[in-house]
Parts: structure tokens; C-alpha cells; sequence
């Protein structure tokens, strides 16, 4: 008798289960490592689903299908790295097409949007997605595409996706980037989105020793045409990183709720000292989209940034005096990580404009980790109180 689907049983579930059925041949368990580049065939035109590793996968099919269900999606295309998956989704677009884009967004993208992919022919306008009526007035008859980041990365801003949902026009791709969120907080397809984007380096990971990414999509049209991609362009994880990645998202669970009830902890602490002159969380009241938060989200995720009062030589100091904060790029993992985006994450974005949005020499961005949330707070109250403002 056929087993029953998973799609009814909670995410917790479905990251353990969903993908992850045993061996066939051996009855292994866990998903193994399917550690070869070809496949031998049948005969001609006859194989077993599988003829080359660039195309296809077993264990990297195991992780799409997993990651595919954590979203409420159909279909999982899964990629060696954030870049590579907004690449190909990007790559659904032809020369001339227009696209309409978060303006507070992740330095990576923002390269590729306006250092790489002009140059196919392809054009970009920023506009601050807070408010939903600037999306509408940048909509051209040429526009295909509308690619949204929220939380936003590094100030933690909000995109209402149902109200970008409801002025999209017809043959407008709407993306949303989901990595800061996860799908354990948030899930843009529901909400009417066409594509989801990962890092999966990040939160899904989950451990900071793996980099990839995937593209997620209940469109059957808009999978296809990424996966054509993924094969013809070639930028797929090997096995080993397909398995190291479904491995960390099967606890995505139990760590996004750590990681969350961390980082409120972190933020209201800092919110409650004067020599900070601003604290950028969802989940704090005082932040200005905190009802959208609540309404959109069901959580508030575990990264928050912060300005210092003082000057540049203050964040320097800080920076160095934590024990348990790491200076460095990335986010998602473990442990907690602090970055300074304007010469770190967003270093590619111009200094005059990186600090017209509020990205200045004095803006620090955490990713709260799951230690003890009172260690965590003596470690960054520790470092500010070594150093004052100037």
C-alpha cells in the first residue's frame, strides 16, 4: 500500500521527512551522498532518471524537493549559491525588460544588478518598497519583474507582499528574496508571490559550512525555464554540499525559535541604552512596521542591525572587544556573528548613496546565534560599556 502524502503534516515534520525516504537498494536511512558525475544506462533512451550530475541528482533531488515543501512550493531548483540562484531567476528576463527593485537590499545583488546584468540589456529601479504606491509609479509597460527583499538587508524593513501582489500587472514576475525570514516565519507563496529565493548558506544551512542557494515556485512555466537554466549554466551544489544543506534544514525549526527569542532579547536591551541611537528589529513595538510584522510574518527572525552614538573609532573598538560576537560575513548560523555592512556586506553600494538609506559607518548588524541569550547580552553591554561615545 502507498504511503500517505506529507503536505498535511506540520513544517517541523515535513523538514525531517519530506525527500528524505529511505534507499531503496540498501534501506540507508538518511539520504546518502551520491558521490558520481554520470550514470551507467539501460540502453539507449533508457535510464533511470538519471544520466549526469549537472542535470540531475539524487541527493541534490532529496534537498529540492525537502526545501520545495518548506515553502509550500511545488517545485525546488537548488543552486551552489545565493548569487547563482537570483541569477537564474533573473536569466527568466531578455534583453530590454525591466525590473523593480527593493531599495535597502543586499549588497550582492545590488553588484549584480547594476554592474553585471546592464551590460545584457537589462535596466533597474530602486524605489523604497515601504511604501507600496512607489512600486506602482515604477511600473513601465516594459516592466517583467519585481524583486522584493523583506526583512530587508541590513535595516530589517518591511515589504507588504500582498499589497505588491495586488498592483502587479499581468506577465510581472514578483520574487521575493525570503532568506532573513525563512520559511519557518514567512512563506511568499501563500501570500501571492510567483518565485521564492534563498541563500540556503544561510538560515536553511544553518551551520556556516556550506554556501547554496534555490529558487522556489509553485509555476509550473516559470520552474521550468529555471531549471533549463540550472542545467545549461551549470551552478549546481555537488552532493556533498546538497547533503551537508538538508541535514541543517531539517532543524530549521527547533533553531529559528531559538534564534528569534535571542535576538528580541538582544534588541530590547540595546534599546534601552542611550549611547545607541536606533535598534532595527520586527519584533520590537517601536519598530514602525511591527503590525505588518505580526501580520505577515510568525516570527521575527533572528537578525536586527543598530547605530552607535560616538564615531567611526568607537564601532572599531567595539567590534574588536566582543568575545562572542564574531566579526564577519554571513548570516544564519549557530553562533552569533556581528557585521558592519558599509565596508563589509554593502561595500559595493556608493558611499553616498549606501548612507542615504541609513547605512552608515556607525550602522552594526547582528545575527543572533543560538548561545544563551543572557550571555549574549553581557558580551555586547560588555563592549559598549568599554567603550562610550567619544
Amino acid at each position: 500500500m502507498p504511503k500517505q502524502p506529507l503536505a498535511d503534516l506540520a513544517f517541523a515534520t515535513q523538514a525531517i521527512h519530506v525527500g528524505q525516504a529511505a534507499e531503496p537498494t540498501t534501506g540507508a536511512t538518511i539520504v546518502p551522498i551520491f558521490a558520481t558525475s554520470t550514470y551507467t544506462q539501460l540502453g539507449i533512451g533508457e535510464h533511470r532518471g538519471f544520466d549526469y550530475s549537472r542535470t540531475n541528482n539524487p541527493t541534490r533531488q532529496a534537498l529540492e524537493r525537502q526545501l520545495a515543501a518548506l515553502e509550500a512550493g511545488e517545485f525546488g531548483i537548488a543552486f551552489a549559491s545565493g548569487m547563482a540562484a537570483t541569477t537564474a531567476v533573473l536569466n527568466l528576463l531578455s534583453a530590454g525588460d525591466h525590473v523593480v527593485v527593493s531599495e535597502d537590499l543586499y549588497g550582492g545583488s545590488y553588484r549584480l544588478f547594476t554592474k553585471v546584468l546592464p551590460r545584457y540589456g537589462l535596466t533597474f529601479t530602486f524605489v523604497d518598497m515601504r511604501n507600496p504606491a512607489a512600486v506602482s509609479q515604477a511600473l513601465r509597460p516594459e516592466t517583467k519583474m519585481i524583486w522584493v527583499e523583506t526583512p530587508t538587508n541590513p535595516l530589517l524593513n518591511l515589504v507588504d507582499i500582498k499589497a505588491i501582489v495586488g498592483m502587479r500587472k499581468s506577465g510581472q514576475v514578483l520574487v521575493v528574496d525570503n532568506t532573513f525570514a525563512t520559511p519557518y516565519f514567512q512563506q511568499p507563496l501563500g501570500l501571492g508571490a510567483d518565485i521564492v529565493v534563498h541563500s540556503t548558506t544561510k538560515y536553511i544551512g544553518g551551520h556556516s559550512d556550506v554556501v547554496g542557494g534555490v529558487v522556489i515556485s509553485n509555476n509550473p512555466d516559470l520552474a521550468a525555464t529555471v531549471r533549463f537554466h540550472q542545467n545549461a549554466c551549470g551552478a549546481v551544489p555537488s552532493p556533498f554540499d546538497a547533503w551537508l544543506t538538508m541535514r541543517g534544514a531539517k532543524t530549521l525549526a527547533l533553531r529559528m525559535r531559538e534564534h528569534a527569542t535571542n535576538a528580541l532579547a538582544v534588541a530590547s536591551a540595546l534599546a534601552k541604552r542611550d549611547d545607541i541611537e536606533s535598534v532595527n528589529y520586527p519584533g520590537l513595538p517601536s519598530h514602525p512596521q511591527h503590525a505588518l510584522a505580526r501580520a505577515q510574518m510568525q516570527g521575527f527572525g533572528g537578525m536586527l542591525s543598530f547605530t552607535m552614538r560616538g564615531n567611526f573609532d568607537r564601532v572599531k573598538a567595539v567590534v574588536k572587544a566582543t568575545r562572542l560576537f564574531s566579526l564577519a560575513e554571513s548570516l544564519g548560523g549557530v553562533e552569533s556573528l556581528m557585521c558592519h555592512p558599509a565596508t563589509m556586506t554593502h561595500g559595493s553600494i556608493p558611499q553616498q548613496e549606501r548612507e542615504s538609506r541609513g547605512i552608515t559607518d556607525r550602522l552594526l548588524r547582528l545575527s543572533v546565534g543560538i548561545e544563551a541569550a543572557d550571555d549574549l547580552i553581557a558580551d555586547i553591554t560588555t563592549a559598549l560599556d568599554t567603550y562610550p561615545p567619544g
